[in-house]
């Protein structure tokens, strides 16, 4: 009997399906995204997308069709990570606008809805290309205009523009030179397939489709990636963000549009009903919260350094080029003890990881990530006891929570508030010492270190009686503020000196990515000259919001 409408339950039960199929194949999808410069990973990021669509729709229990896709839209762009994960939020976004009102929907529904989901996803992205997600997105509406007067069975029509889409898919091979050198389809419109395939599988008898692949389905060709340098990357930092505004006006949200053009590339900027959504590449991630802070408070921000991704890519390359290995994923081998760190900056990250850490989760101050982030990198680290340093006091509890609960493994977190404090605990880790002792002793290290930072005020207030103006240098201690300044050297200066005592050996400098080196350089040379007796250390942190984050101990 052919089915031929779709209701808020087959919705719901197409949706889990789809996003499980992109999860068992998000390495898959993941290995074609090797160039030009890997935006987080496209199969990753698209299936934690998915999944979170998946799950929003696990918590209605409505044969609404309207209302299962509402809930997959809202899901998946709060859970959008990366470009290519926007994109797909916003395929659901459009596609839910289109169901909008409907108890179920037959071919023509569906049709309409999908060529509004395309719509929405071409309207967020500032610059489109073809040869990407949008393309395959654009050929599967296309080809379901085509296909709904043809046969109202749902599985036939389903059937048909996932080969469509396949097509297309294969030639989008010749459309980027940057997928032609590679030799590979687009990551993102695999990733797109892979959900609908995973939707037909869960309606159809045999569960079965059989597809034409092109030869840039293969694993791709590394050494093209090799040839690549980081200077083809124009904007380093991949910066994705929520403003927290309800009713955000479209001259507001155009005006941010023009603003990050201004700094950056790969802009997508998405408004919902409470919230907008930012991914954009830049080399000046700290400009670009400050002028969303002038919108709202920000949550859920992620920086990662695409220049250290795209190198450790090309070393990845390298070695599958001069070496012999064997197909199939390879497993970490198994070891007593782990790290996981939360940073912010690339910089910091690469300390992190250079002192032993095995998992460095970008986050902190306003970026923090969330107990299910924790829990995937716990995952990753195959170790019977693992540390986490969440390196601020607002992640700990968050870090705490995902101790409680892994079950096969012994997480203990470490109540590092500072990114310091992390970097000392790291330094004293002892592996002759048993874990539980060695916990202590990294706790006791973090008790020597004084965190400064140098940031901005982002509004005028009052704390204490001092007159804080919205732009003002502030300088802190810990979590208090102990200097107002006009000027970021002179405030980075002030605050050093009333962190430092006499008992004080070494102070470390780690400048954010709105500082210069040779700023950094100017500002050790007077603080060397103020302390003679001790020893200063400088660092490119690369972290956003913060000029400077300098420990003394």
């Amino acid at each position: 009997m052919d089915l031929n409408s779709i209701n808020g339950l087959l919705l719901k039960k197409m949706i889990i399906a789809g996003a499980n199929e992109l999860n068992d194949n998000k390495q898959l999808v993941d290995s074609l995204n090797v160039f030009p410069v890997p935006d987080g990973d496209t199969g990753t990021n698209m299936s934690l997308t998915a999944l979170a669509a998946a799950k929003e729709c696990e918590k209605i229990n409505s044969l609404s069709i309207s209302e299962v896709s509402k809930a997959a839209a809202n899901g998946s762009l709060r859970g959008a990570r990366g470009n290519s994960g926007v994109i797909l939020s916003q395929l659901f976004r459009g596609f839910s606008k289109g169901l909008e009102g409907l108890e179920e929907a037959g071919v023509m529904e569906l049709s309409s809805a999908l060529k509004k989901g395309v719509a929405t996803a071409y309207k967020a992205v500032m610059k489109p290309k073809e040869g990407t997600i949008l393309t395959v997105a654009r050929a599967l509406s296309d080809s379901g205009e085509k296909n709904a007067v043809e046969t109202d069975d749902i599985e036939m029509f389903i059937e048909n523009i996932i080969k469509d889409g396949n097509e297309m898919l294969n030639k989008t091979t010749d459309m980027l030179p940057a997928l032609k050198s590679a030799g590979v389809v687009d990551a993102g419109g695999k990733g797109l397939l892979l959900i609908l395939i995973g939707a037909f599988k869960s309606i159809n008898k045999t569960g079965e489709i059989i597809l034409k692949d092109a030869e840039g389905t293969k694993p791709p060709d590394f050494s093209a990636l090799v040839s690549v340098e980081n200077n083809d990357i124009t904007f380093g930092y991949c910066t994705e963000f929520f403003i927290l505004k309800k009713n955000v006006h479209d001259d507001i949200v155009n005006s941010l549009k023009s603003y990050l053009t201004s700094i950056g590339d790969s802009l997508v900027v998405v408004a919902d009903d409470d919230l907008v959504k930012v991914h954009v590449h830049t080399d000046h991630p700290g400009k670009a919260i400050e002028k969303a802070l002038e919108i709202g408070p920000l949550n859920g921000l992620k920086i990662d350094n695409m220049r250290i991704q795209h190198t450790n890519k090309i070393d990845f390359a390298n070695k599958i080029e001069n070496s012999r290995i064997p197909e199939g994923p390879a497993v970490a081998e198994s070891k007593e003890t782990g790290f996981i760190s939360i940073s912010m900056g690339g910089g910091i990250s690469e300390i992190f990881k250079n002192l032993g850490v095995d998992e460095v989760i970008e986050g902190g101050q306003t970026m923090n990530p969330s107990t299910e982030d924790i829990l995937t990198a716990i995952g990753k680290v195959n170790a019977e006891n693992i540390f986490i340093l969440p390196n601020n006091k607002n992640i700990i509890l968050a870090a705490e929570q995902a101790a409680k609960l892994t079950k096969d493994k012994n997480i203990m977190v470490v109540h590092s508030k500072t990114v310091p404090e992390g970097i000392a605990a790291m330094i004293n880790y002892d592996s002759a010492v048993k874990a539980e002792d060695c916990l202590a002793a990294m706790e006791e290290s973090i008790s020597l270190v004084k965190t400064c930072s140098v940031t901005y005020a982002v509004r005028d207030t009052e704390i204490d009686g001092v007159e804080i103006k919205e732009g003002d240098i502030l300088g802190m201690i810990g979590g208090n503020i102990e200097v107002v300044s006009k000027d970021i050297p002179q405030g980075a200066a002030e605050v050093v000196r009333k962190a430092v005592d006499d008992d004080s050996e070494v102070i470390s400098i780690y400048y954010g990515s709105d500082v210069t080196e040779s700023d950094a350089r100017k500002l050790a040379d007077e603080i060397e000259e103020n302390f003679p007796e001790c020893e200063v250390e400088i660092h490119n942190g690369g972290q956003p919001l913060y000029y400077y984050i300098i420990s003394v101990e």
